[in-house]
């Protein structure tokens, strides 16, 4: 199936696995609007994947996935420009990692309400659009959705209740023709929790690897739903 002017929105396309994401979708053609909690951050990785040639058009948005009424707006204007949208990717996410006895409010407040309410109202925000195009939500889980791990409250909590979510909407939408799926990843190689990538990371999941996962997703036979992804590196760094 060809994906040439389909339209995406991808929260947190500025960065990461939203770009990666944002760049496979956009060299098959794929309109594809990047938002970012910052818009100037926004703009700046719009004209690095439109330097790279891509046929897609980019628009870059500012969005708090916080904020539901943002999320109703940015939806708003996809289907202004360009009048339908077929894709959306709940990207954004952040992570705050420490032992229960040291996380504070503030930090278990901001891990819930980005990884997983902020899902919650993107969906809200689309369900209406996607159900008139026969379109595909997307979440970006990972493997702590099943995986606890120490200092990994709020995180796990976060991403446990997003990978449940995810597959509960799945069941909730599928016979409106809305596509809902989960991808799970393990060790990726981005700036994710402040890390700065370096060729040290070469063993981990890449960005295109992501986004190419992506593509082969959305171009399924529509009438074939792989519901909830895993993966993981497929070797771990030699000691």
């Amino acid at each position: 199936m060809s994906l040439t002017n389909k339209t995406a929105l991808i929260t947190g396309g500025n960065t990461g696995i939203g770009y990666g994401i944002a760049l496979a979708l956009a060299k098959e053609g794929v309109n594809v609007a990047i938002s970012s909690r910052s818009l100037k951050r926004a703009q700046e990785a719009a004209r690095q994947l439109e330097a790279t040639g891509v046929q897609g058009q980019i628009m870059p948005l500012e969005i708090d996935v916080r904020d539901g009424n943002a999320q109703k707006a940015a939806v708003a204007n996809v289907l202004k420009e360009w009048g339908k949208l077929d894709f959306f990717v709940a990207n954004a996410g952040i992570g705050h990692f420490a032992p229960i006895q040291e996380l504070t409010e503030d930090q278990w407040h901001e891990t819930i309400d980005t990884n997983l309410t902020g899902v919650f109202y993107g969906i809200k925000a689309s369900v209406d659009a996607l159900k008139a195009t026969k379109g595909f939500f997307l979440t970006i889980s990972s493997l702590a959705g099943t995986n606890f791990f120490a200092g990994g409250s709020a995180y796990n909590a976060s991403k446990f209740g997003l990978t449940g979510f995810s597959q509960a909407i799945m069941l909730d939408l599928r016979q409106d023709g809305v596509r809902v799926s989960t991808i799970m990843p393990g060790s990726v190689a981005t700036g994710f929790n402040n890390h700065e990538v370096s060729e040290k990371d070469a063993w981990k999941i890449q960005i295109e690897d992501i986004g190419e996962m992506v593509v082969g997703l959305f171009k399924l036979d529509p009438r074939t739903l792989p519901s909830k992804i895993e993966v993981r590196p497929s070797q771990t760094p030699a000691k």
